[in-house]
C-alpha cells in the first residue's frame, strides 16, 4: 500500500509512516544480534570479539552500500510527490544499474583486501583468523544486502512501509534458524552466523521483488523505462554516493577508533560489541525516525510544500528528543541485563565496561536524535553534499579520541568517542539546515502549498 506523506497531519503521518519501520528494524538488528548471541554463547568471548572487531569495518563498507541505496531512491520519492510516474520508473531501472556496477566493485574490492585490513587495524592475534572468517563471507554477499536495500528503499518511497516489515519478521526466523544450523549443527564457528545472515538477507530481497512486481501497478515498466537515462543516473548518482560516502566516512573513523579499541585487548573489544549492539536495539526508534524523515522531506519538496518540511522536521525533533530521554534510562537501568544475551553472567569485569560504555552514550542520546532528523531530511531535500560534511566531523572526532585520548585515558575515552562524534555533527547540521532551507524557500516559494 502506498501512504502519501504530502496531505495530512505531518506528525501522525511521520509516526505512523515511522512504526513498521520500528518493528522492521528492530527485527534486523535481532537477526543481526542472534549471531552476536549464539556466537558469544556458545563459541565464547574471543569468537564475540572476533565478529566485534570487524563491526566498524564492516559498517564502513555496507554503510556505503546500504547509503548509495537510500540515496538513488530519494528521486523516486519526489518524483512519487509529484505524481511524475514515469520518471520514477526510469530513475527505478536506472537504480538497478547503478547498484549492480557498486555492488560487483565491492565485493571484488572488499574481499581482496579484508586481511590486510584487519592487520593495519591491529586485530588481536588471538582473533583475527576468526574475524577474517567472519566479515569475508558477510562482504562476499554484498550483492544480495544491496538489492534488499534498495527494493525496500523503493517500498518506502512509495509510503510502504510495512510490507519490508513482514518480510524483515520472515528473513529474521529463517537467519536465527539457519545459525543454529550452521553453529550448532554444522560446526561452522563464526563463519555460519555470516553464512545464514547472507541467506535470510537474500530470502529478503527476492521477496521484496516478487511483491513489488506483482502488487505495484505504477511501477509497471514499459519498454524505454528499460533504457540508460544519463540524467537521472547523474542526479542519483549525485545524492546516492555522498550519502553512501558519508556513511563510510563515519566509519572511517570508527575503524580508526577500533583499532585504538584493539590495543585495550579482547575484554575491551567485546566489552564495546556487547555495548554497540545494546545501543544500536535502544536507538532503533531514532534510526527509523531520520529514514523516515528521508521519505517525508523527498515526497513534499516533489510537491512543493516547504511549510509543510519545516512542520515535519520540527515536530521529528521533539519526537526524538523525547524518545532519547527513555532510551537513557533504558540502557541505565536495563543495560546490564540486556548484555546478559551476550555474555555470561559470570564475566563481571567485562559486563562492567558494558554498563560504563552504556551509561555514557545514553546520556547523549539528545544529539544523536538531533543528528538523524536533520541529516536524514538533508538528504530528502536532495542536499546530501552538505550532509556528508557531517560525516567528516564525526570522523575528525574520533579521530582525534583514538589518537589523543585513548593512550592517556584507556577505555573511558573510547565510550566519549560516539558523544563526541554526534555532539560535532549537529554542530555542523543545525546551521547547514536553516540556511539550505531558507534558500530552498526563496527558489520555490510561489509554488508552495498550504499544509
Amino acid at each position: 500500500m502506498v501512504r502519501d506523506l504530502t496531505v495530512g497531519n505531518p506528525l501522525k503521518q511521520i509516526l505512523f509512516f515511522s512504526i513498521p519501520l520500528v518493528i522492521g528494524n528492530l527485527f534486523q538488528q535481532f537477526y543481526n544480534m542472534a549471531d552476536t548471541i549464539l556466537v558469544g554463547k556458545f563459541l565464547g568471548v574471543d569468537a564475540l570479539a572476533a565478529v566485534g572487531a570487524t563491526g566498524s569495518l564492516n559498517f564502513m563498507v555496507l554503510g556505503f552500500a546500504t547509503g548509495c541505496c537510500s540515496g538513488l531512491t530519494i528521486r523516486v520519492a519526489q518524483y512519487f510527490g509529484a505524481k511524475d510516474f514515469k520518471n520514477m520508473r526510469r530513475c527505478v531501472t536506472n537504480a538497478f544499474y547503478i547498484t549492480l556496477g557498486i555492488s560487483v566493485l565491492l565485493t571484488v574490492t572488499t574481499v581482496l583486501l579484508t586481511g590486510p585490513v584487519l592487520r593495519l587495524i591491529q586485530t588481536p592475534e588471538n582473533i583475527i583468523e576468526d574475524a577474517y572468517r567472519y566479515i569475508v563471507v558477510i562482504f562476499a554477499g554484498i550483492g544480495v544486502t544491496m538489492l534488499y536495500n534498495l527494493l525496500a528503499g523503493i517500498l518506502r518511497a512509495l509510503g510502504d512501509s510495512k510490507t519490508p516489515l513482514v518480510f524483515l519478521v520472515l528473513s529474521s526466523v529463517l537467519n536465527v534458524g539457519l545459525d543454529c544450523l550452521f553453529i550448532l549443527s554444522f560446526h561452522s564457528g563464526v563463519a555460519g552466523a555470516a553464512y545464514a545472515t547472507v541467506i535470510s538477507q537474500a530470502v529478503s530481497a527476492l521477496l521484496c521483488f516478487l511483491y513489488i512486481k506483482k502488487r505495484f501497478s505504477v511501477l509497471k515498466m514499459e519498454r524505454d523505462d528499460f533504457s540508460f537515462y544519463g540524467g537521472h543516473i547523474a542526479r542519483m548518482l549525485f545524492i546516492g554516493v555522498p550519502m553512501g560516502l558519508q556513511f563510510s566516512i563515519t566509519a572511517v573513523g570508527s575503524v580508526i577508533l577500533q583499532g585504538a579499541v584493539n590495543t585495550l585487548g579482547s575484554n575491551a573489544v567485546a566489552a564495546v560489541t556487547a555495548g554497540s549492539k545494546i545501543q544500536a536495539l535502544i536507538t532503533q526508534p531514532l534510526e527509523t525516525l531520520g529514514i523516515t524523515m528521508a521519505t517525508y522531506c523527498g515526497q513534499n519538496l516533489g510537491a512543493g510544500k516547504i511549510d509543510r518540511i519545516r512542520k515535519g522536521i520540527k515536530n521529528a525533533a521533539f519526537s526524538g528528543i523525547a524518545y532519547a530521554a527513555i532510551g537513557c534510562l533504558l540502557v541505565t537501568f536495563f543495560g546490564r541485563q540486556m548484555a546478559y544475551l551476550f555474555l555470561d553472567p559470570s564475566e563481571t569485569a567485562i559486563l562492567d565496561e558494558v554498563m560504563t560504555f552504556s551509561i555514557i552514550n545514553g546520556l547523549f542520546f539528545p544529539l544523536l536524535a538531533l543528528l538523524l532528523v536533520y541529516r536524514n531530511s538533508l538528504q530528502g531535500l536532495g542536499y546530501s553534499v552538505p550532509a556528508m560534511g557531517a560525516g567528516l566531523f564525526e570522523l575528525v572526532a574520533r579521530t582525534v579520541i583514538a589518537f589523543c585520548l585513548v593512550g592517556n585515558y584507556g577505555y573511558v575515552a573510547v565510550c566519549f568517542a560516539n558523544p563526541a562524534a554526534w555532539m560535532a555533527a549537529v554542530v555542523l547540521l543545525l546551521p547547514l539546515y536553516y540556511y539550505q532551507l531558507r534558500q530552498l524557500s526563496r527558489r520555490l516559494s510561489p509554488s508552495s502549498a498550504a499544509a
